[in-house]
């Protein structure tokens, strides 16, 4: 373990990004300088497979505690959505074409940390350095010609809408996030130009490129799913979105409209309450707190709601036990939450994967952090199947057509990127 000063640390993260891309398996995870009291490092690139862990539904929680129990060390991976069918009495019927595994982690052969100007490499290799700083960026983003298709009309997004809000009426749940994909056949394209033009874009805290093999993952997600510091755990669901303005002015009227928003505070105090009995099964007794309600951050592309919730961990539980039972996210599934992932299974049609799922690492000193997959573009090279999907939750007071065009504003810098203007 070495600590290096780099003079130039920007051309240096884009040198380490493109050598660890050269592996079958790396995954980088970026901050893009949004720190808060809870971040780590600015970015943590790790490269190369050491040790691995695939499985899908059935026992994996189960295998990937043992799998963490094993490995103390750097663990970092994925969590599909789908996982939910071995939490609870549920399936997944509907198409999937990106073929993800259910669970994927890796022991990585080499990690690179970056916090300020200073680099820590955790390596065997003496001289990753040199190769690193030997590498010739290539700044090219090459013309993407693609045909987007929609599993949903615009007419059905908003019809669905008003069946569910049906069920809302009928009291099976209260609210939900509904989701629907955006996909493109045939596509060739350089995964690491595409998420470097993407990160460029929207720089988010929560921003990931993973590769395993020939499935990419491309991500500007702005969510933390679930951290742990020492025997704290924070959760910091996002419901409430607004779109940005280049008039400072409107800009700073949106924001505070967000913020004043009945139906966007509803839809945020539903999910800090699931997030709150989520983590109460985690939790030292009468430790869970709300450290911040209807928090307004705001991004390149759009200002968010976030509330912050945290707890004292019981210390009786495993860290993957702690996940299990927060599993998957509030903000992605619904109230009562079983309630809304059964019914989003007969509305949606594509399965959702690694969409609402979650990407993080545990690290050595016991800590660990994961983000919530969205803002995120999936693509399987083997097959040339590109795809992301978006969701906007339901309530009784939802308009349909407006919650359509939240859809598409989530989706804007996706939509930009890809040539979709």
């Amino acid at each position: 373990m070495t600590l290096k000063h780099q003079t130039d640390i920007n051309l240096f993260k884009q040198k380490a990004l493109q050598w660890a891309n050269g592996f079958d398996v790396a995954i980088c995870l970026n901050s893009n300088n949004f720190t808060d009291r809870y971040s780590k490092f600015e970015i943590l690139i790790a490269a190369g497979a050491k040790h691995e862990l695939k499985c899908d539904e059935g026992s994996a929680f189960e295998q990937l505690d043992a799998f963490r129990e094993k490995h103390k060390d750097w663990v970092l991976g994925a969590l599909t959505y789908d996982l939910k069918n071995e939490i609870e009495n549920l399936s997944s019927a509907n198409t999937d074409k990106i073929l993800f595994p259910g669970l994927y982690f890796f022991v990585p052969q080499h990690i690179i940390i970056v916090r300020g100007d200073e680099i820590e490499v955790v390596s065997d290799d003496q001289y990753i350095l040199n190769v690193i700083n030997g590498q010739i960026i290539s700044y090219d983003i090459a013309e993407i010609n693609l045909k987007l298709q929609s599993r949903f009309s615009r007419d059905e997004y908003i019809e669905t809408v008003k069946t569910i809000q049906q069920h809302i009426i009928r009291g099976d749940i209260y609210e939900t996030n509904f989701c629907q994909e955006f996909y493109a056949e045939e596509v060739t394209l350089e995964p690491l130009a595409l998420f470097n033009h993407l990160n460029k874009i929207s720089p988010a805290p929560f921003g990931c490129y993973f590769k395993l093999y020939d499935k990419y993952i491309i991500s500007a997600s702005p969510e933390r799913f679930l951290a742990k510091r020492n025997d704290k755990l924070i959760s910091q669901p996002i419901k409430g979105t607004a779109k940005r303005s280049s008039n400072k002015i409107e800009d700073e009227v949106l924001k505070q409209s967000l913020k004043e928003h009945p139906k966007e505070q509803q839809e945020n105090v539903m999910i800090v309450d699931l997030v709150r009995n989520d983590l109460t099964r985690s939790a030292k007794p009468g430790t869970v707190k709300v450290d911040e309600l209807f928090g307004i951050y705001t991004f390149k592309q759009v200002h968010q709601m976030i509330s912050t919730v945290v707890c004292q961990k019981d210390e009786a539980l495993s860290d993957v036990q702690v996940i299990k039972n927060t599993f998957p996210m509030g903000s992605m599934t619904g109230a009562p939450k079983f309630s809304a992932m059964q019914l989003m299974e007969n509305y949606e049609r594509t399965k959702r994967g690694l969409y609402s799922g979650a990407i993080g690492y545990f690290s050595p000193d016991g800590d660990f952090d994961f983000n919530v997959v969205i803002r995120t573009i999936l693509y399987n090279l083997a097959n040339q199947y590109l795809s992301f999907e978006v969701g906007s939750a339901i309530t009784h007071n939802a308009d349909a057509e407006y919650e359509y065009e939240e859809c598409l504003l989530k989706a804007k810098a996706i939509l930009q990127v890809l040539g979709q203007h």
